[in-house]
């Protein structure tokens, strides 16, 4: 019968509609297509997944990424993170723009969250294409950037979110990324840089990185650049993480938001530069995100 795509914005996002998440396999060509395509598809009118089904989902993408808070654990399901905010919660994950965990040396490809409880009202997840937000830069900026790296750091968020303790030695990750990078499936180029994770510009004074990262935070953090996802119950958000950046709304306390995360390893980040002509080595696609 094959799948609906029904785009939400002409910059980013997308629907799916007949796609059985318990058996990726069958339609799942034409889904990675509309993930390069669109940067983020949601899947409506979903049963709540088994940790089984939500892994095996996720490894028709790749192999599973495990977050760095897991990692040298005992798990059942090495990758699969438990997403619950309630009325107890001190802090939300996920409330600030990020790329998920941009500070790995090869971060996240594809993240695909399920909330199995939603909140009566709230909890929307923002998304912003990364794209369009290079798309839009003057060419001087372009020039400015071109060659640039940052360092992505997991230090302040993972201090907040997980409370590591490092013990004389840095348990989170560190890794310095082109601030412009080249997508690898669409060859095009991508702004590579996060509120949560951008700590630094190398190669500048800090008050000159500062004021860079200011701007590109805003930059790409425009309304234009957005679509917006409202929830329902067993929804699935399925998103490309180097190209889209996400914030998780917390507007619903005391209200409960529940269910799983799995992100997709992904490939170190490839500087592009400036007179590269776009070209896609898998697959030739084009990313409007």
């Amino acid at each position: 019968m094959g799948l609906t795509v029904t785009p939400i914005t002409p910059t980013i996002g997308a629907e799916v509609a007949g796609f059985d998440a318990t058996n990726p396999s069958r339609d799942f060509d034409a889904l990675w297509d509309a993930f390069n395509t669109f940067g983020v598809v949601f899947l409506r009118d979903q049963p709540a997944l088994t940790p089984e089904q939500h892994s095996a989902l996720a490894r028709c993408f790749g192999d599973i990424h495990v977050h760095p808070a897991s990692r040298g654990k005992p798990a059942e399901f090495p990758g699969l993170l438990r997403m619950k905010t309630h009325g107890e919660s001190r802090v939300a994950a996920g409330n600030r723009w990020h790329s998920d965990v941009s500070c790995d040396a090869e971060p996240p490809q594809a993240s695909i969250l399920q909330l199995h409880q939603v909140p009566p009202l709230g909890g929307d997840t923002l998304f912003a294409g990364l794209g369009a937000a290079y798309d839009a830069l003057s060419d001087r900026m372009k020039v400015l950037l071109d060659g640039l790296t940052a360092l992505h750091s997991g230090e302040e968020p993972f201090r907040r979110l997980f409370n590591f303790d490092s013990a004389g030695n840095t348990p989170w990750p560190e890794n310095h990324h082109p601030i412009v990078r080249r997508h690898a499936q669409s060859g095009r180029p991508v702004l590579f840089v996060d509120r949560e994770f951008t700590h630094s510009i190398d190669d500048l004074p800090k008050e000159e990185g500062r004021a860079l990262l200011d701007f590109l935070f805003n930059h790409a953090e425009r309304v234009a650049f957005q679509c917006r996802f409202v929830w329902n119950q067993n929804g699935i958000a399925i998103w490309d993480n180097r190209a889209v950046l996400h914030h998780a709304m917390w507007d619903y306390w005391p209200e409960e938001r529940a269910g799983n995360r799995v992100s997709v390893v992904g490939e170190a980040p490839i500087m592009w530069q400036l007179g590269q002509d776009a070209h896609a080595p898998d697959r030739v696609v084009k990313l409007s995100a």
